[in-house]
């Protein structure tokens, strides 16, 4: 049983308010810099991400300097990671296209981000929402997760329905910290076996709506 509007604020309300300082745990310093380290987390955590970017980084500071490596060269700095030969083969296509398409810089639009290679909806948003301020809401397996185990969405809703409901429950002011706050809260409590979520009542009280 979906939960309604109401109910379903005040639960993302909560997990916001338990984390409120909630930000982004990638690292990087420009907008080149995000577009890569997202692109990087697919399938990977972001602890390990944040330890393979600084050689990355260092030695591929520009889409320029990344676009003339060698798909080997960029694979060696990612080797950790998991589907690292695919990304190094993205990193190096989406570097010439930034070069070719859009003079160096990273696109501000959702339709622009997602025309480079290796970028789908979920980094094109994180990208929107942390580098530029637009507003958008990233589905990743976290808040993808959350959304289902409390209710939110109907347990067969597609990551679309997921980012589409959780936009038309909060204004478009909270989607970043909802973001970042399911994030953490996935980590630290509601875990994919035995979440703790029980243990944090003002979820579930409903009696002021």
């Amino acid at each position: 049983m979906v939960l309604s509007k109401k109910r379903a604020r005040k639960v993302l309300e909560e997990i916001i308010a338990l984390f409120p300082d909630a930000k982004p745990s990638l690292d990087f310093t420009n907008h080149f810099e995000l577009l890569v380290a997202v692109m990087l987390s697919a399938q990977t955590t972001d602890a390990a991400v944040n330890k393979a970017t600084p050689g990355l980084f260092a030695a591929f500071p520009t889409p320029q300097a990344m676009s003339v490596a060698t798909e080997g060269e960029i694979a060696s700095h990612i080797s950790r990671l998991g589907l690292y030969r695919n990304k190094a083969k993205f990193l190096k296509k989406c570097a010439q296209q930034l070069l070719d398409d859009f003079d160096g810089q990273v696109p501000q639009t959702r339709e622009e981000l997602e025309s480079l290679a290796g970028v789908g909806r979920k980094t094109a948003n994180v990208v929107m929402s942390v580098g530029f301020g637009i507003p958008a809401f990233a589905v990743d397996t976290h808040v993808e997760r959350i959304c289902k185990h409390h209710d939110i969405v109907k347990k067969s809703a597609t990551p679309l329905e997921v980012e589409k409901r959780v936009m038309d429950i909060l204004p478009s002011e909270q989607w970043l910290a909802a973001h970042q706050a399911m994030i953490y809260f996935g980590r630290a409590i509601c875990h994919p076996k035995n979440p703790e979520c029980d243990q944090y009542p003002q979820l579930y009280d409903f009696s002021n709506l």
